[in-house]
């Protein structure tokens, strides 16, 4: 059984002391590729270096909403120049709107439509950060849709909105992926998400080192090997075998992010 855990932080120094023990744990999970996020691009060179340390993991570039004050003239430059510069980039974020730890709107509006411009002109998928903001989101991404003419390609990543808010996503043309928060006893909404996703818009991720699933919840950091316990609970909210969740979100990983296996 192969999974493709699609959203990690492993630059993170919870991981520096035994990364290599941790992918250990992954392989034995069965989880066969990875997708590093970003959240400023200053993280660059440590993200390429674990990249190209361990095969199975791409990454992407892009600039968090709760960053959005570090934003300069030169950063969108800098996304696009390094988006190009490494053939392991498989997308731009992760980016967005974050509405419950910031009230800078406007900034957030700003530079996710400029990140949404650079994803466009370099064909790459979007991974999407999206929190107390489904609203405002949609807005934007309908707007865009208007004015360019074209859908955006890409991920509701760590989704957390309601069932009518997946609709508005999946009507977009998004993926939607699901954390260890689908495993949360009181995450109701999330569980009603995950079973009204169709099998061909599903992915699954960890957001490690947050979010631990259960049985792990309370355990100070999450890691990809986790991701199994998401697909798991999916297979059992849907009614399905874990085998055919593994498979389904591993053909939808590579679709979406261009991976091969």
């Amino acid at each position: 059984m192969q999974l493709i855990d699609t959203h990690v932080h492993l630059n993170f120094d919870l991981f520096q002391p035994d990364l290599a023990t941790v992918r250990s744990r992954w392989q034995e999970a069965g989880v066969v590729r990875l997708v590093h996020s970003c959240v400023h691009p200053e993280e660059f060179a440590s993200i390429q270096s674990i990249a190209h340390q361990y095969p199975e993991i791409n990454f992407s570039v892009g600039l968090h909403p709760l960053d959005a004050a570090k934003w300069h003239q030169e950063t969108a430059e800098k996304i696009k120049f390094l988006a190009r510069s490494d053939a392991k980039i498989v997308a731009i974020g992760e980016m967005g709107l974050d509405f419950y730890k910031a009230n800078n709107y406007e900034q957030q509006f700003m530079v996710f439509e400029e990140q949404l411009a650079i994803a466009s002109e370099l064909n790459l998928p979007v991974i999407i950060h999206c929190r107390d903001a489904a609203v405002a989101m949609k807005e934007v991404l309908q707007k865009w849709r208007h004015s360019q003419g074209e859908r955006v390609r890409g991920v509701m990543h760590c989704w957390g909105g309601t069932p009518e808010e997946t609709q508005w996503f999946l009507d977009l043309g998004f993926y939607i992926s699901f954390s260890g928060t689908v495993t949360f006893n009181k995450a109701k909404s999330i569980q009603a998400s995950a079973v009204m996703v169709s099998s061909d818009r599903l992915l699954i991720e960890t957001d490690c080192p947050f979010l631990a699933p259960v049985p792990k919840r309370g355990e100070k950091r999450n890691e990809p090997s986790y991701v199994r316990h998401v697909a798991e609970q999916l297979a059992k909210l849907r009614g399905e075998t874990v085998e055919t969740i593994a498979y389904q979100t591993t053909e939808n990983a590579c679709q979406l992010f261009r991976l091969s296996l």
